[in-house]
Parts: structure tokens; sequence; C-alpha cells
């Protein structure tokens, strides 16, 4: 293979760097919030790619943020334990020996997990949970099933988000990996929160730029089941007079893009993390992949 030949075979990987290069621009020092969760979370190949688009947006300029659930390795922690999964209007039912486990398998498990397939690409990833400086602070959450508040345990509604300590890791160049655990305000106990939810209340308290929601689906259909039609964006009144009409594993994940988008973060996004590298191909490229959310009123092109 001659020189010339071998340059012209590398011209596409210029194409792709030069095509990212408006969005890095754009997204230069912006702060990015990414709910990491769904078919991304227990596949080793989409974990490893996770982990090295995380880093790459950190090497972009960005300030990722990283918030995570983790309802298979509840489960699955809980049946180990003997202790029965019980769900009312959609949330985990979280007694007293179940929120230690929740505990122990966000904190202990699948945040660690993380922050040490982060760390494989150089010394970024620091984990943490709500509880710490008093990251999230929550009251008990008793939603509303047939008009009556029904008590389902140690879940957390959140009623305070204090940044501090992310500002100080990012400002470090760290990258934060925030398991979704709350304090409460005025019991002294400890709440499991969405994760959702959480990764939501942190964009809008930091100021993030976009807040980044994986899914196992490719984003919000249009009329599903009749249709698996996409829709690639909508602004947040739209996405307010869906909500009524979305399946339960979705309303949390578009509650908390509709909350995002209301309270200053630029764009919400669902993507489909069972696609490789998504993260990047909806922040990079002009095509991006999922479901956008945006403001009222925003006319951004593309983004």
């Amino acid at each position: 293979m001659t020189g010339a030949t071998r340059k012209h075979t590398a011209l596409p990987k210029a194409q792709i760097l030069i095509e990212a290069l408006p969005w890095l621009t754009r997204h230069h020092g912006r702060t990015v919030v990414i709910k990491f969760g769904g078919n991304a979370m227990v596949d080793e190949d989409l974990k490893a790619a996770f982990a090295q688009d995380v880093v790459f947006l950190r090497h972009a300029g960005l300030r990722p943020v990283v918030v995570h659930g983790g309802g298979p390795q509840i489960n699955a922690a809980l049946d180990r334990h003997g202790l029965v999964s019980e769900f009312k209007a959609g949330l985990r039912v979280t007694t007293p020996e179940a929120m230690d486990v929740v505990r122990m398998v966000l904190a202990g498990q699948v945040q660690r997990e993380l922050v040490g397939l982060l760390n494989q690409h150089g010394p970024f990833a620091v984990g943490m949970t709500g509880e710490d400086a008093r990251t999230i602070t929550a009251t008990q959450h008793r939603p509303l099933i047939e008009g009556e508040q029904v008590d389902i345990g140690r879940v957390g509604e959140i009623t305070a988000i204090e940044t501090g300590a992310i500002e100080a890791l990012l400002e470090d160049g760290r990258i934060p990996v925030i398991s979704s655990i709350a304090r409460s305000q005025d019991d002294g106990h400890v709440y499991n929160v969405n994760a959702d939810t959480a990764a939501a209340a942190l964009a809008a308290a930091l100021g993030a730029e976009t807040l980044m929601v994986l899914t196992d689906v490719e984003g919000l259909y249009e009329d599903w089941p009749n249709s698996d039609e996409v829709i690639s964006r909508l602004t947040a009144s739209q996405l307010e007079k869906l909500l009524p009409e979305l399946s339960s594993g979705m309303v949390p994940k578009m509650e908390g893009c509709l909350h995002a988008v209301r309270n200053g973060v630029t764009t919400a996004r669902v993507i489909d993390g069972r696609v490789p590298h998504s993260i990047l191909l909806e922040i990079f490229t002009d095509e991006g992949i999922g479901t956008m959310v945006v403001p009222d009123g925003h006319h951004g092109q593309g983004d």
C-alpha cells in the first residue's frame, strides 16, 4: 500500500472528527448529566463503551456527571436476602430491611463497578451518594393510589439539592458518579430516590447544558404500539400533553426531561442505551439519536 493510499483510507476518520467540531465548540466547558440505566448497565460490552464515552466527554472539555440506580441488581440482592420485591404505583415498596440492601447494592456494588470502569482510563471517577455533603435531601414520598395516600416505606421525594461537592469535583477535573440515595430532611432516615428524578433535579441544580437518560427503547414513540416511529424533537408543552398517555416506565424519564428543560437545562434527551457509544452519537453528530426535549420557544438548529 503506498503512502498516498494509506492517507486516503484515513480520510473518513478526519471527516468524522471535523463533523464533531461545532458540537465540541458548543459543549466545551458545559456540564452534562447522564442517567445510566437499562441494558447498558448489565451488558459488559455496553458498560465498557459507556465508560469510554464518558471519559471521552471529559477529555473533549465537557463536565460529565453520572447518576445511576440499579433495579436489576437490587431485585437480585433482595431475592438472595429472601426479601420480596413489591411495587405500588410503579414504585418499589422499600421496608427498612430492603433499604439496607438498596443502599448496599447502589453504593457498594453498582457505583464501585462503574467507578472502576471509568478509572481504567485515568484517575477521574469519584463515587458518592446523595447522602454525601447533603447533596440530595428528601422527605417520605406517599403516592396517591385511588385517592388515598399510601405508605410505601423508605421512598423519597427530593426537597433540596446541594451541588457544592459535585462542583468541587468538576473543578478538579473529576467525574462524579452519584447513587440515587437521599438523606431525610427531618427523620434521620435514608431514602431510595428514583434515579431518573434524581438526575433531572441534579441537572437543573447544576445548570447543566444537557440531561441524557439512557433507556432500552429508541426514544419516545409517536403512536406506540401502532407505530415505531420515534419523535426526534419536541417542546416542553408538547411533552406535557403526551405525559398522560405514556407507559409507566417512561413517565419518570419524561417527567425528568420536562423538569430539566423547565428549570434551565438547554436540552434533555432520552437515548437508546442498547446502541454502543450512543452518547457520542447523540452529542457529536448531526443526526443524533433518540428523543430531544427543548424548552418552549427554543429555536436552536439541531440542538
